[in-house]
């Protein structure tokens, strides 16, 4: 399933209003939002409709005003803008997220940061690649692999916005190197293409801040889990203690073998 050519068509949007100028508004839960999510959701669900009308859509900005379709097995989660935060102090780090989800695992994604010209995406059984994007049009296909986690020492990642304090002392058993900050879902991306080994997040998130990046991460060999190691699952609608589709901490690692320390 080629998500590309929505991500493309959302971020070329996104980048009008970039270079145009946008509003900013404050949603119920104190996040901010700008016409440019909006925008941007319109187009992946109208993409969407055409490519896979049967497969229903999470997407945040219809989630947040209370539109959540009945979900089975198989389904759409949609960041139209993620990094909006990002993307208003215009540092380029914000991407467009698609993934589809089977069974509660992330099956297919792409991750696309339109100010920064790259592209990633993968799929199970079929890899992961990434390309520049220049114009408009995507490069050549590059296929990336997480690395083998290196005997001097690790490079962990972690969010620009959302940076604790307990973050670093979870990172305390690890051999850590270098500390390197991110925003969006660029941080599974750079875990992807062997351009970072640790990816801890002890903050809170939802399902569409993480399932595209997590599907590229899955396809180039990587691997994330609950902070206790138990599976990292979608589709959580029903949760006693939390809100729909909100996500528990979790640690995503490039090398897999790093998940058994």
């Amino acid at each position: 399933m080629n998500l590309n050519p929505i991500a493309l068509d959302a971020g070329a949007e996104i980048m009008r209003l970039y270079a145009n100028g946008f509003a900013v508004e404050t949603k119920s839960d104190a996040s901010p939002v700008t016409e440019a999510d909006r925008a941007a959701e319109a187009i992946i669900l109208k993409g969407l409709a055409t490519l896979a009308p049967d497969i229903p859509v999470i997407a945040e900005e219809e989630a947040a005003a209370g539109r959540l379709p009945d979900i089975g097995q198989r389904f759409f989660l949609v960041d139209p803008l993620d990094g909006t935060r990002e993307f208003i102090s215009r540092n380029g780090e914000f991407t467009v997220n698609i993934a589809l989800i089977e069974q509660g695992q992330p099956v297919a994604g792409v991750v696309y940061a339109p100010a920064l010209g790259r592209l990633f995406w993968g799929q199970t059984g079929n890899g992961a690649f990434s390309a520049d994007v220049t114009g408009g049009v995507i490069g050549e296909a590059r296929p990336i692999h997480v690395r083998k986690a290196p005997q001097d020492g690790l490079r962990a990642i972690g969010s620009r916005s959302h940076g604790a304090a307990e973050t670093q002392a979870w990172l305390k058993p690890y051999n850590i190197r270098d500390f390197v900050s991110a925003g969006s879902s660029l941080k599974f991306c750079l875990l992807a293409a062997g351009e970072a080994d640790l990816y801890p997040r002890l903050g809170r998130t939802m399902e569409w801040d993480t399932a595209a990046g997590h599907a590229v991460l899955n396809a180039a060999g990587g691997r994330m889990t609950r902070l206790d190691g138990t599976p990292f699952l979608y589709g959580k609608r029903h949760q006693v203690d939390e809100a729909a589709f909100a996500n528990p901490c979790f640690v995503a690692f490039g090398d897999p073998d790093l998940a058994i320390l």
